[in-house]
């Protein structure tokens, strides 16, 4: 009776771990609500890119609060954190956990209302590429869970939402 529990179970963990590794599941972007965020500019998701090998995407995304500020093409708000130095990241471990750096497979991509210019990466501890933006490296806030959310917002006083112009909103 054992052993057939065991194969049971086994199988059952296949099926779970094959339907969450799905690619479809992986790369498909959550829509934009209408009423909280206004993407500039609409493609893939560029976290999904990235971890598809491809390069991240930025662009102005805003809304009434806090006015133009940078997104990924998902119109998931980036962050700044105000104890980095210019092109080096020093949010890791449990930090990086609540604050997951946007990373990138090859040269960033400026979208609408983002200056291409002011996009850069660096190379973080593990050796993956984080995308900088006016020299700051960009993070998501991992309890933004939909495009437009902006709770990260002045955590800490050291988390920012980052203005396409490469500075923080102190809204």
């Amino acid at each position: 009776m054992k052993r057939i529990y065991f194969i049971v179970s086994a199988f059952a963990a296949l099926a779970l771990l094959a339907g969450a590794c799905s690619p479809q599941a992986a790369l498909t972007p959550a829509p934009a609500p209408a009423d909280t965020m206004a993407p500039v500019a609409t493609a893939a998701s560029s976290s999904s890119a990235a971890a598809a090998g491809g390069p991240a995407n930025v662009m102005a995304g805003k809304n009434d609060q806090l006015g133009s500020f940078l997104v990924d093409a998902s119109g998931m708000t980036l962050y700044l954190y105000t104890k980095d130095t210019p092109k080096t990241s020093t949010c890791y471990g449990k930090c990086a956990s609540a604050w997951p750096p946007l990373l990138t497979s090859g040269a960033p991509i400026a979208g609408t209302g983002a200056d291409a210019s002011m996009l850069g990466t660096t190379t973080r501890t593990d050796g993956t590429v984080q995308v900088t933006y006016n020299g700051w490296p960009l993070y998501y806030f991992a309890k933004d869970t939909k495009p437009g959310d902006v709770t990260g917002q002045n955590v800490g006083s050291v988390w920012f939402v980052i203005s396409p112009a490469g500075d923080q909103i102190n809204k």
